[in-house]
């Protein structure tokens, strides 16, 4: 396996087709690379933490194509890395 590549959570979405189901969006600082989880919330107290950083495996990352949606990644997963320490929660 190559070296872990560091992602920040750029995006949390709700799923259009599935109910309690929040898609998570991680990016390299670069906005070129992306990771997508999908979470399913158990009951709707579910308050459980979510990592602001993953250490991520670099064949699991995908490509973001869209020069627009790269530039607000890069932003959003800088400001993450400018604001959080890699193991804190949200």
């Amino acid at each position: 396996m190559a070296d872990p590549v560091r992602v920040w959570l750029v995006e949390r979405t709700y799923s259009d087709d599935e109910q309690n189901l929040i898609i998570l969006t991680y990016a390299t600082p670069d906005g070129k690379r992306d990771l997508r989880k999908e979470r399913a919330l158990t009951s709707f107290g579910d308050h459980r933490e979510t990592q602001v950083s993953l250490a991520a495996d670099p064949d699991n990352l995908g490509a973001v194509e869209d020069p627009e949606i790269r530039e607000q990644y890069a932003r959003e997963a800088t400001a993450m890395a400018d604001e959080h320490d890699p193991d804190d929660t949200l």
